[in-house]
Order: C-alpha cells, then sequence, then structure tokens
C-alpha cells in the first residue's frame, strides 16, 4: 500500500510543471526508481516552485508506482530499469535519469532558471501541451 500526503493544491497551473523527485533522504535525488522510498512532487512556474505532494512508496510494484506519478509532467531518479522507464514514457510521463545523486533544491532552482530562460524543446512542448 502507498500513501500520498497532498500538501498544496492538486490543480496544476497554466504554465507550470509537476515534476516528481525520487528520494529516499528527502533532499537529493538519490533513489533509483524502483526501490525509491518516495517521490516528493513539486509544481515549478516561471516564478518558481512549491510542494505539491509527497509519495510514500511501501510496496516495490511498477505499475503502482506509475500509476501515482499520473499527473506529473517529469520525474528524476538515479536509475531505472527498462520496464519501468517505458511504462513511464507510455503514461506521458519524462524521465530524467541523474548518474548521481543531486540536491532536490539546486534542480528545483535550475528548472526555475531554464523555464525563464531558454526551456529545451521538450519542456516547451509539455507547457504548450497544458496551455492547449
Amino acid at each position: 500500500m502507498s500513501s500520498t500526503i497532498k500538501i498544496t493544491s492538486n490543480d496544476v497551473k497554466v504554465g507550470s510543471l509537476r515534476v516528481a523527485f525520487a528520494t529516499n533522504d528527502n533532499e537529493n535525488i538519490d533513489a533509483h526508481f524502483g526501490s525509491a522510498e518516495q517521490f516528493n512532487v513539486y509544481d515549478i512556474s516561471s516564478e518558481g516552485f512549491e510542494i505539491s505532494s509527497i509519495i510514500k512508496i511501501t510496496t516495490k510494484d511498477t505499475d503502482t508506482t506509475v500509476g501515482l506519478l499520473k499527473g506529473s509532467d517529469i520525474v528524476y531518479f538515479t536509475n531505472i530499469g527498462p520496464t519501468a522507464a517505458a511504462k513511464i514514457i507510455n503514461s506521458g510521463v519524462f524521465p530524467i535519469k541523474h548518474k548521481e545523486a543531486v540536491s532536490i533544491s539546486d534542480e528545483l532552482d535550475k528548472i526555475v532558471k531554464m523555464i525563464n530562460e531558454n526551456p529545451p524543446p521538450f519542456i516547451k512542448k509539455i507547457l504548450a501541451k497544458k496551455a492547449a
């Protein structure tokens, strides 16, 4: 059984991204997708970010985890298996892998800066799809 702790409104604002970070320590992107203890989910816009929810993973089941991430635009992790990667992509979530642990706070700042300066095509596509 998994649980979700909702912290802010679950409505994604126009011009924002919903991004999930696989974490075991609540501070870093430091978990393999399949063994993450939780996913911290943030809404990120050009104005900043706020935490939306914390998804606690208590059952190691890929389909359940993918289902819990529904509504996210991007998910960050340190590694992922090929089957889980395919399921994430097919669910409409863009996967991003970091080879080593990275601070969630630093990554949030980078995403805000990227949205404000020159977002890559995949982020432009996500934002355009949400605005339509």
